[in-house]
This record gives structure tokens, sequence and C-alpha cells, in this order.
């Protein structure tokens, strides 16, 4: 404690050179903070799990919602195969299906049995009955609201299409915090693709080990009609779908790398030049007592403090600015939310500090083999 409180010292005696390495630290980890939000979120949306029971029943060979149609009466025989326990057609309109900051994607489903196929949609402001009641109402995601400036009786167009906002929701799944769900005939009508075709199937099954039988039967059952299907799970979709958005993304790990070695080099260099501004203080301290380990202990620690104080700054900062931008990738139809998550708050705050940590070694290994005699009559 007293080495730390010494440390702290010395480094608050420095204020400028502190200073700018704090910024210097915490614009370095807010960029790896940002990457590693990005790189979470994605895995999130791709990474399969246990718990994972749906799957999208699309059109074959179409990648673009504006180019995949599914006859909606296919939603009988889907319900009828065995191991499906629930399924929905949706009708998908998207303003832009390639990679893009900001996507709005309205979704058309049958308004009766949303609630019923996705019970963890939780109306958190508006009503759920004011959507049923309203042929042109929209249930918007939280994510989608914020970015946009919306609150329930507000009106909004996009896509070639008008809707009056029934109810904000909240959902543990980032699809539905990005979409706006609204009546199936209603959209079927507005983006002129005619009633009775949608654009995929959404299908839950009642245990995970059944997802790729299921699908191998449906594509089966409709394999030889005029339009066949390819059914995949929903993260695995998500991932082959959304290629290039996910290109994007992976590419971002090498400015992860780059913010981690520019932080490992400033903090080196800004301990290396406080311990050579202050050799004969060193040389001091050891005639009073202090152990050459002591005074390593020491450099490593101004380190650290100099890593924990940028950190907390660049972590937070970028946690706060992914919380209030509620940015967005959308490619093929498809959200991903870039959302902050605790994960990665906590571990790019154990980041910064290991960082300054690692990087004070080489200072503190100079600051004590330096000869006492030497260091006195520098």
């Amino acid at each position: 404690m007293k080495l730390a409180l010494l440390a702290l010292k010395n480094l608050v005696r420095h204020r400028l050179r502190s200073l700018l390495t704090t910024l210097g630290v915490s614009a370095g980890m807010f960029l790896y903070a940002s990457v590693q939000t990005m790189q979470h979120s994605l895995a999130v949306a791709t990474e399969a799990g246990a718990a994972d029971t749906t799957l999208v029943v699309y059109r074959e060979n179409r990648f673009c919602p504006a180019t995949s149609r599914l006859p909606e009466h296919y939603l009988s025989v889907i319900e009828g195969i065995p191991g499906v326990r629930q399924a929905i057609p949706i009708q998908i309109a998207v303003n832009n299906c390639g990679a893009s900051l900001d996507v709005i994607t309205f979704r058309g489903v049958p308004p009766e049995t949303l609630r019923a196929y996705n019970p963890e949609i939780n109306v958190v402001e508006g009503t759920y009955e004011d959507f049923l009641n309203q042929s042109d109402g929209a249930l918007v995601g939280q994510h989608f609201a914020r970015r946009r400036g919306l609150s329930p009786g507000d009106t909004f167009e996009a896509v070639g299409v008008n809707v009056t906002v029934a109810g904000i929701i909240a959902s543990d799944s980032p699809q539905d915090e990005n979409v706006a769900y609204v009546h199936l005939p209603f959209l079927q009508q507005a983006s002129r693709v005619g009633l009775g075709v949608v654009t995929q199937f959404n299908v839950k099954v009642e245990r995970a080990e059944l997802l790729q039988p299921v699908a191998e039967k449906i594509d089966e059952t409709f394999a030889a009609d005029q339009q066949p299907t390819h059914t995949r799970p929903e993260k695995a979709f998500f991932a082959e779908t959304a290629k290039q958005m996910i290109e994007l993304i992976s590419f971002t790990r090498w400015l992860g790398l780059g913010a981690v070695a520019a932080v490992l080099g400033l903090v080196a260099n800004a301990v290396l030049l406080i311990v050579r501004g202050r050799v004969r203080e060193t040389a001091i301290l050891q005639t009073l007592g202090y152990s050459r380990w002591a005074i390593g202990w020491m450099v490593v620690i101004e380190g650290g403090l100099l890593g924990l104080v940028g950190g907390i700054i660049g972590v937070l900062g970028a946690t706060a600015f992914f919380h209030f931008k509620s940015f967005t990738l959308g490619n093929e139809g498809l959200t991903l939310a870039l959302s902050p998550s605790l994960p990665v708050t906590l571990s790019g705050l154990a980041v910064a500090v290991t960082l300054g940590l690692v990087a004070s070694l080489y200072p503190a290994w100079k600051a004590t083999s330096r000869p006492l005699v030497q260091s006195l009559n520098a």
C-alpha cells in the first residue's frame, strides 16, 4: 500500500505527462473496447448453443429478402412435420440488402399469433391491443426506437411503407430489438408482393437435437415443388447470409491488436521517461532503505495505475457510446445490434491494467539495474 501511494504521488507530480499518457491509453482502450463489443455481438448472433431450437425456412438459392418468395400455405405442411412445435410466416421488407450501418427492417407477421410464437416480447410502451386493433400499427424494438427517436403514436415511413407506432418492445433476442413488427397482410400489400406470399418461415422444434432432422425433412418435402426451400438453424442462417457484415467485423480484430500494441508502447515510453527523469531520487530512496525489489514494484505499480485510469476512461466511454448511440449493422435483411456487455467491459479493464503492468517491466528493470554510486552522481 505504501508503494502504491508513493507511485501515485510520483504520477501526480508529473501532471501533464501523466494526463497525456492517460488520454493516449484511454483512446487506445476505447478502440479496443469498441472492437470487442462488435466481436462479442457477432458471437452472440452466430454461435449456436444447446438452447437454440429455431429454424429459418428460406427460398433455395436466395439471399436478399426481396428475392425469397414462398407460398404462405406451406405453413400448414410445416406444422404437420414431426418435431415441429410452432411455426410462423414472415414477410420482410428492408431498405438496403447490402452491408449498412442504418438498416430499417419491417417484419410482417400474423398479429394474433406473434405473442404466442414469441412470448419473450415485452411491450414496454404502448399496448399490444393497440397493435392488434390498428392495421397499420407497428411494434418497434427498443434499439430501433431509440435510434429513430420514436414513441407510441408517432408515424414514420421507410421502404414505401407508412406505419404508426403502436408500442415499443423489449426482448432477449437482438433481432427483435432492431425491427418493426407489422401486420402480415398490410406489409404484403404495402410492399406489393401480394397476399399469400411470404419471405420465410421461422420454425421452433421440440428439442435442439431435432434441428437437423427437421430441417432435412422440410427441404425434402418441398424439394420437388416450384419453390424449393433451404432450411437452417437461425444462427447458422445469420452466419451464412450476412457474410459481408461478418467479414467486415472480422477485419476489426487487427484494429484491436493495433490498439493493444499502441497502449503497450505508450505506457512503456511514458514510464521509461519518468524513470530516467528521477535517477537521483531513486538512488536516494535506496540509501533510505528501499530495496531494488521495492523500487521495481513501485515503477510497475505506476504503469498499472496509468493503465487502470486510462482503461476506466476508455472502456467506460466505449460502453456509454454504444449504449446511447444504439448502432446496428445490417446485411441481407438481418440486423446486428452493437450492444455493450458486462464481460466486454470487465475484460477491457483487465487488459488495460495488464498492459500497464507488462509495459512497466522493462522500465522497472532499468530503474534498478544502475549502480547506486553512479545514480547518485547523475
